[in-house]
Protein backbone atom coordinates (compact mmCIF):
# COMPACT_ATOMS: atom_id res chain seq x y z
CA UNK A 1 0.00 0.00 0.00
CA UNK A 2 1.14 3.34 -0.57
CA UNK A 3 1.23 6.55 0.90
CA UNK A 4 -1.99 8.42 -0.40
CA UNK A 5 -4.50 5.49 0.60
CA UNK A 6 -3.73 6.62 4.03
CA UNK A 7 -4.52 10.08 2.76
CA UNK A 8 -7.77 9.14 1.65
CA UNK A 9 -9.09 7.25 4.71
CA UNK A 10 -7.89 10.17 6.80
CA UNK A 11 -10.19 11.96 4.48
CA UNK A 12 -13.17 9.84 4.70
CA UNK A 13 -13.04 9.51 8.58
CA UNK A 14 -13.28 13.50 9.04
CA UNK A 15 -16.06 14.01 7.00
CA UNK A 16 -17.63 11.17 8.19
CA UNK A 17 -17.46 12.07 11.96
CA UNK A 18 -17.18 15.62 12.21
CA UNK A 19 -4.12 -13.33 48.65
CA UNK A 20 -3.02 -13.45 52.60
CA UNK A 21 -0.17 -11.25 53.58
CA UNK A 22 2.40 -11.26 56.48
CA UNK A 23 3.63 -8.88 58.98
CA UNK A 24 6.97 -9.85 58.34
CA UNK A 25 9.08 -9.30 55.07
CA UNK A 26 10.73 -12.02 53.47
CA UNK A 27 14.32 -12.34 54.10
CA UNK A 28 15.22 -11.75 50.35
CA UNK A 29 13.31 -8.69 49.58
CA UNK A 30 15.97 -5.71 50.19
CA UNK A 31 13.39 -2.87 50.39
CA UNK A 32 9.82 -2.11 50.71
CA UNK A 33 9.17 -1.39 47.28
CA UNK A 34 6.24 -3.15 45.36
CA UNK A 35 6.44 -6.18 43.27
CA UNK A 36 5.86 -4.91 39.53
CA UNK A 37 2.26 -4.86 38.46
CA UNK A 38 2.49 -6.27 34.67
CA UNK A 39 0.87 -4.11 31.85
CA UNK A 40 0.37 -6.79 28.51
CA UNK A 41 0.16 -5.12 24.77
CA UNK A 42 -1.74 -7.39 22.46
CA UNK A 43 -1.41 -6.05 19.27
CA UNK A 44 -0.46 -6.94 15.88
CA UNK A 45 3.27 -5.41 14.01
CA UNK A 46 2.07 -1.91 14.70
CA UNK A 47 3.48 -3.28 18.31
CA UNK A 48 6.70 -4.56 17.04
CA UNK A 49 8.22 -1.83 14.57
CA UNK A 50 10.24 -0.82 13.77
CA UNK A 51 11.61 -3.60 16.16
CA UNK A 52 10.40 -5.06 19.56
CA UNK A 53 13.24 -3.27 21.45
CA UNK A 54 11.82 0.25 19.80
CA UNK A 55 8.00 -0.58 19.53
CA UNK A 56 6.10 1.63 21.21
CA UNK A 57 5.73 -1.20 24.24
CA UNK A 58 9.34 -0.64 24.63
CA UNK A 59 8.64 3.43 24.64
CA UNK A 60 6.26 3.13 27.63
CA UNK A 61 7.74 0.28 29.73
CA UNK A 62 10.70 3.27 29.91
CA UNK A 63 8.47 5.92 30.45
CA UNK A 64 7.62 3.77 33.56
CA UNK A 65 10.96 3.23 34.50
CA UNK A 66 11.61 6.83 34.25
CA UNK A 67 8.57 7.85 36.22
CA UNK A 68 9.37 5.17 39.09
CA UNK A 69 6.30 3.10 38.68
CA UNK A 70 5.80 -0.16 39.40
CA UNK A 71 5.07 -1.82 36.48
CA UNK A 72 6.68 -3.83 33.43
CA UNK A 73 5.48 -4.38 29.91
CA UNK A 74 4.83 -7.43 28.18
CA UNK A 75 4.92 -6.79 24.14
CA UNK A 76 3.07 -9.49 23.14
CA UNK A 77 2.76 -8.04 19.17
CA UNK A 78 2.64 -10.74 16.46
CA UNK A 79 3.13 -9.16 12.88
CA UNK A 80 0.08 -10.22 10.49
CA UNK A 81 -2.01 -11.01 13.62
CA UNK A 82 -6.05 -9.77 13.48
CA UNK A 83 -8.82 -10.25 15.94
CA UNK A 84 -9.29 -13.64 15.36
CA UNK A 85 -5.63 -14.35 16.11
CA UNK A 86 -5.66 -12.07 19.56
CA UNK A 87 -8.67 -14.44 20.47
CA UNK A 88 -6.55 -17.78 19.83
CA UNK A 89 -3.60 -16.21 21.96
CA UNK A 90 -4.88 -13.76 24.64
CA UNK A 91 -5.88 -16.86 27.13
CA UNK A 92 -2.11 -17.68 27.26
CA UNK A 93 -1.30 -14.41 27.94
CA UNK A 94 -3.81 -13.89 30.84
CA UNK A 95 -2.30 -17.00 32.76
CA UNK A 96 0.37 -14.65 33.51
CA UNK A 97 -2.02 -12.15 35.16
CA UNK A 98 -1.39 -8.90 34.07
CA UNK A 99 -3.43 -5.85 35.39
CA UNK A 100 -3.84 -3.96 32.28
CA UNK A 101 -4.20 -5.67 28.76
CA UNK A 102 -3.66 -3.28 26.14
CA UNK A 103 -5.82 -4.14 22.90
CA UNK A 104 -4.03 -3.04 19.78
CA UNK A 105 -6.11 -5.60 16.90
CA UNK A 106 -7.75 -4.58 13.82
CA UNK A 107 -5.20 -3.07 11.73
CA UNK A 108 -5.19 -6.37 9.58
CA UNK A 109 -8.56 -6.89 9.61
CA UNK A 110 -9.66 -3.78 7.94
CA UNK A 111 -7.17 -4.78 5.19
CA UNK A 112 -8.54 -8.06 4.64
CA UNK A 113 -12.10 -6.37 4.74
CA UNK A 114 -13.17 -8.92 7.93
CA UNK A 115 -16.73 -8.17 8.76
CA UNK A 116 -16.91 -5.75 10.96
CA UNK A 117 -19.26 -7.90 13.26
CA UNK A 118 -16.95 -10.36 13.34
CA UNK A 119 -14.19 -8.37 14.37
CA UNK A 120 -16.77 -6.51 16.93
CA UNK A 121 -17.12 -10.19 18.32
CA UNK A 122 -13.60 -10.94 18.73
CA UNK A 123 -13.08 -7.94 20.30
CA UNK A 124 -15.88 -8.62 22.61
CA UNK A 125 -14.59 -12.11 23.34
CA UNK A 126 -11.58 -10.69 24.43
CA UNK A 127 -12.18 -8.26 26.81
CA UNK A 128 -14.89 -10.33 28.53
CA UNK A 129 -11.99 -13.02 28.59
CA UNK A 130 -9.99 -10.58 30.11
CA UNK A 131 -12.31 -8.56 32.48
CA UNK A 132 -13.84 -12.10 34.04
CA UNK A 133 -9.97 -12.61 35.11
CA UNK A 134 -9.68 -9.29 36.92
CA UNK A 135 -7.31 -7.58 33.89
CA UNK A 136 -8.44 -3.95 32.85
CA UNK A 137 -8.63 -3.57 29.39
CA UNK A 138 -7.54 -0.32 27.19
CA UNK A 139 -8.95 -0.38 23.35
CA UNK A 140 -6.85 1.24 20.72
CA UNK A 141 -9.41 2.21 17.15
CA UNK A 142 -8.10 1.66 14.09
CA UNK A 143 -9.13 2.63 10.94
CA UNK A 144 -9.58 0.58 7.62
CA UNK A 145 -8.10 1.51 4.00
CA UNK A 146 -11.06 2.63 1.45
CA UNK A 147 -10.10 -0.86 -0.13
CA UNK A 148 -13.50 -2.68 0.47
CA UNK A 149 -15.64 0.37 0.02
CA UNK A 150 -16.67 3.73 1.96
CA UNK A 151 -19.57 1.92 3.68
CA UNK A 152 -16.98 -0.93 4.74
CA UNK A 153 -14.58 1.93 6.16
CA UNK A 154 -17.22 3.92 8.20
CA UNK A 155 -18.60 0.62 9.56
CA UNK A 156 -15.04 -0.57 10.55
CA UNK A 157 -14.25 2.47 12.26
CA UNK A 158 -17.47 2.27 14.42
CA UNK A 159 -16.67 -0.99 15.84
CA UNK A 160 -14.43 0.64 18.20
CA UNK A 161 -16.15 3.67 20.01
CA UNK A 162 -19.01 0.92 20.13
CA UNK A 163 -17.30 -2.08 21.82
CA UNK A 164 -15.59 0.51 24.27
CA UNK A 165 -19.15 2.05 25.22
CA UNK A 166 -20.63 -1.82 25.68
CA UNK A 167 -17.91 -2.80 27.84
CA UNK A 168 -16.59 1.11 29.42
CA UNK A 169 -13.32 0.59 28.59
CA UNK A 170 -11.17 3.67 28.01
CA UNK A 171 -10.74 3.83 24.43
CA UNK A 172 -7.81 5.56 22.33
CA UNK A 173 -9.89 6.45 19.19
CA UNK A 174 -6.93 6.07 17.06
CA UNK A 175 -3.81 4.48 17.35
CA UNK A 176 -2.00 6.09 14.62
CA UNK A 177 -2.68 9.41 15.13
CA UNK A 178 -0.11 11.37 14.25
CA UNK A 179 1.60 8.98 12.60
CA UNK A 180 -0.52 7.55 9.28
CA UNK A 181 0.33 10.56 6.83
CA UNK A 182 3.01 11.51 7.98
CA UNK A 183 6.09 10.14 6.47
CA UNK A 184 8.77 11.40 8.97
CA UNK A 185 7.08 8.78 11.37
CA UNK A 186 7.20 5.90 9.52
CA UNK A 187 9.59 3.41 7.63
CA UNK A 188 10.47 2.88 3.78
CA UNK A 189 6.83 1.27 3.43
CA UNK A 190 4.72 4.16 4.57
CA UNK A 191 2.44 1.96 7.03
CA UNK A 192 4.63 0.57 9.98
CA UNK A 193 5.92 3.39 12.48
CA UNK A 194 9.64 4.25 12.44
CA UNK A 195 11.56 4.75 16.30
CA UNK A 196 9.62 8.56 15.82
CA UNK A 197 6.32 6.82 15.17
CA UNK A 198 7.02 4.32 17.68
CA UNK A 199 7.05 7.49 20.52
CA UNK A 200 4.30 9.25 18.94
CA UNK A 201 2.36 6.39 19.38
CA UNK A 202 3.50 5.67 23.23
CA UNK A 203 2.45 9.91 23.16
CA UNK A 204 -1.40 9.01 22.20
CA UNK A 205 -1.44 6.13 24.10
CA UNK A 206 -0.74 7.53 27.27
CA UNK A 207 -2.94 9.70 28.40
CA UNK A 208 -5.69 6.82 28.19
CA UNK A 209 -3.40 4.01 30.19
CA UNK A 210 -1.65 6.79 32.76
CA UNK A 211 -5.52 7.28 34.81
CA UNK A 212 -5.31 3.39 34.64
CA UNK A 213 -2.29 2.64 36.52
CA UNK A 214 -3.58 6.06 39.41
CA UNK A 215 -4.88 3.22 41.50
CA UNK A 216 -1.83 1.02 42.29
CA UNK A 217 0.35 3.60 41.85
CA UNK A 218 -0.68 6.43 44.43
Amino acid sequence: MTHSYWLVVAGVIAAACGAHGSAVAPSAQVDDAPAPQRIVVLGDSLAVSPSADEGFPAVLEARLRERALPWTVVNAGVRGDTSAGGLRRVDALLAGKPQILILALGANDGLRGVDPDVVTRNLSQIIDRATARGAKVLLCGMDAPPLHGWQYTLAFHQVFPDVAAKYHVPLVPFLLQGVALNPEMNGDDLIHPNAAGARQIAETVWPYLEPMLAPVTR
